[in-house]
């Protein structure tokens, strides 16, 4: 039986693929990797850190998914900086398993340039370490752009940018009072964590959850978004392409 269910969903997967062709997609898709715990307890585990296992084994598929769909950017949100006051005995093992998907994804041979944003200061040491070097070694490899949110909040990275763009403003030699009267909104845009600084085009939300819980409240002015009923570990590529073809079929009006 599950041989003949994978049978059918190939043969759905490039259906959907075919009447996708030609038509709009976005340049960036944003992903908020919800419902671990839940998907932990439905399938029967006593552990929630299970959910967390399979969720992060999913990311590699998903990007995979996201290139063959001609995709050039893709946030995944692992980490919220509420997250980070969880109680140390779930925080701890949660942190080791985006630990090890972060560096299962920056070791993948695809072509895949990585950086982690986030409040990492706010992370404990040695996680911040590990995240950054893993990082560091898909620097200049091009494809497709990976940014993983680890510790992130929207209202602190628009709090960090304001912070950022007087600090450069002053070490440069200017007066803030210059800079404060004259600000404006490329102030903010040139300083967000994410050094590919582009605004996000559509953002999916698995589990259910109809919220963006503050993820990209700079970047998703003018977002599309798309909110699937499904916990993040069993996310399949029909899925993705179902929300791809959401976002073909609107009309995107920028506010006009």
């Amino acid at each position: 039986m599950k041989a003949v269910r994978s049978a059918l969903e190939a043969i759905y997967v490039r259906r959907l693929t075919r009447k996708l062709e030609g038509r709009p997609r976005p340049r960036h898709v944003a992903i908020m990797l919800d419902g671990n715990r839940r998907w932990a307890r439905g399938a029967g585990h006593d552990d929630v850190r299970e959910g967390y296992r399979d969720g992060g084994a999913k990311v590699t598929d998903f990007l995979q998914w996201c290139a063959a769909a001609d995709i050039q950017h893709v946030t995944l949100w692992m980490l919220s900086d509420d997250n980070l006051h969880r109680p140390a005995d779930e925080l701890g093992p949660l942190l080791e398993i985006i630990e090890e998907t972060v560096q299962r994804v920056c070791a993948a041979e695809e072509a895949w340039e990585v950086s982690v944003i986030g409040a990492l200061d706010l992370l404990p040491g040695d996680t911040a370490r590990v995240l950054k070097e893993a990082a560091s070694r898909t620097t200049g490899r091009g494809g497709l752009t990976v940014d993983v949110a680890v510790g992130y909040g929207g209202r602190r990275e628009i709090v960090d940018a304001v912070r950022s763009a007087f600090d450069r403003h002053i070490s440069a030699g200017g007066d803030p009072r210059d800079l404060a009267a004259d600000f404006d909104l490329e102030h903010i845009t040139d300083n967000l964590y994410s050094p590919a600084g582009h605004d996000t085009d559509f953002i999916i939300r698995t589990s259910g959850e109809q919220r963006l819980s503050g993820f990209l409240l700079w970047q998703s002015a003018y977002a599309e978004v798309h909110f699937v009923d499904v916990l993040w570990p069993a996310f399949r590529q029909i899925d993705l392409l179902r929300a791809l073809r959401s976002y073909a079929d609107r009309d995107r009006r920028y506010g006009r």
